[in-house]
Order: C-alpha cells, then sequence, then structure tokens
C-alpha cells in the first residue's frame, strides 16, 4: 500500500510533462498540416537514377 504513495505522484507528474509536451507541439505548429506529408510520397520523381559504373564489392552486379 505504501508503493501507492510513491507511484500516484509519479504518475501524476508524468502525466503533466505529458500534457505540457503536447501543449507546446500544438502551440509550435506540428499538428498544422496533416496531409501534405502524407502526400509528398507520391508525387514523381522525374529525374532518373545516376548511372552506377561499378558494382558494389561483395554484393551482386546490377541488373
Amino acid at each position: 500500500m505504501r508503493i501507492l504513495l510513491l507511484l500516484i505522484p509519479i504518475s501524476l507528474v508524468l502525466l503533466g510533462v505529458a500534457i505540457a509536451a503536447f501543449v507546446w507541439a500544438v502551440k509550435r505548429g506540428q499538428f498544422d498540416d496533416l496531409d501534405t506529408p502524407a502526400l509528398d510520397i507520391l508525387e514523381d520523381d522525374d529525374r532518373p537514377a545516376p548511372p552506377r559504373t561499378q558494382p558494389r564489392e561483395g554484393g551482386p552486379p546490377p541488373p
């Protein structure tokens, strides 16, 4: 039962830290644009990859 006298205040402090971190992130704009990062992966990269001149050592040759 004595352990509860230690664990309850520790959990309340951790809860306060988590809430403070969330409020800080909201004020800094971390949650302003949730759609653009998800759509960035869908954009095409029109530049071709540079050709390889030599195969890596120890690995299979390029196709």
